[in-house]
């Protein structure tokens, strides 16, 4: 999955889905927010922004500070517009971060992404971008994900494809272009920043609720992510099968009222050099 999917198909999918993947992430948002909590800023940059949860979240929180979410999906930036009307000091800008030019006065002292940096095509020279308009000292705070080995909520629907795609290649943008922990501190610190410190945080992604948490899970899975992509490219017989294999896979992993399956990040933070 590269950006031009989130420009796209993607992008619209999600801007439609935005109660269920922020639901998805609900750990790891109080974590980000945690994180955050005792920092000091007055300007915040929130990378991929997506459908606004962690704008709003701060934009709540800190009445006295200005934020800003990026993101590259139309359809995203609408829905976060949608959801802020109500909010004074957050405005969503349809840019590219790894471009991303803010506008005058506009210095961000904290700058945070939830799962958003993974689809850069030049992490190296985005990263230097974000620490070029950063004002000085500013924070880094963001999540990503670990490898497929670490990550059932993954590599177990993957499984039950009939042909599960091919791996992607180390670092290539997409889910886990920041697996590799070495790897992203070299990418950071050549960017800018310095103090990284990568921390592993493991949590659960609820993909399954309310009356029937087993078929709401087979729902989610059939509108979101690489296993509806490939089940829309099924015959009817294999996506009758896939579906009767992930409903099972959502029974075997419902526990008190919620289908979760076990989810692998990093917490990464740092400061500008």
């Amino acid at each position: 999955m590269d950006k031009t999917e989130w420009q796209g198909g993607q992008g619209q999918t999600w801007a439609t889905e935005w109660r269920r993947t922020d639901r998805s992430f609900t750990a790891v948002t109080e974590k980000l927010l945690q994180r955050m909590r005792g920092l000091v800023f007055s300007q915040v940059l929130d990378i991929g922004c997506g459908a606004g949860e962690i704008s709003l979240a701060i934009a709540r929180s800190r009445s006295d500070a200005r934020v800003i979410g990026v993101d590259i999906s139309p359809d995203l930036i609408t829905t976060a517009r949608q959801r802020g009307e109500s909010l004074t000091n957050v405005a969503f800008d349809l840019a590219d971060a790894a471009t991303y030019s803010p506008p005058t006065g506009f210095a961000p002292q904290l700058l945070i992404s939830r799962h958003g940096v993974m689809f850069f095509d030049d992490p190296p020279t985005a990263f230097a971008n974000l620490a070029r308009i950063a004002d000085s000292g500013a924070h880094l705070l963001f999540s990503c994900f670990r490898s497929p080995a670490e990550n059932p909520f993954f590599t177990d629907v993957a499984r039950l494809l009939p042909a599960p795609p091919p791996p992607a290649p180390p670092g290539a943008p997409g889910p886990f272009a920041f697996a590799d922990r070495a790897r992203m501190a070299g990418i950071l610190e050549a960017g800018g920043w310095e103090g990284v410190a990568i921390d592993p945080f493991d949590f659960p992604m609820v993909v399954g609720a309310g009356d029937d948490p087993v078929e709401e899970a087979v729902s989610y899975f059939s509108a979101i992510g690489p296993a509806a992509i490939a089940a829309r490219a099924m015959t009817d017989a294999d996506r009758t099968t896939f579906f009767d294999k992930l409903r099972q896979l959502a029974r075997n992993n419902r526990h008190d009222g919620l289908v979760t399956l076990r989810a692998a990040g990093w917490i990464v933070t740092a400061r500008k050099a």
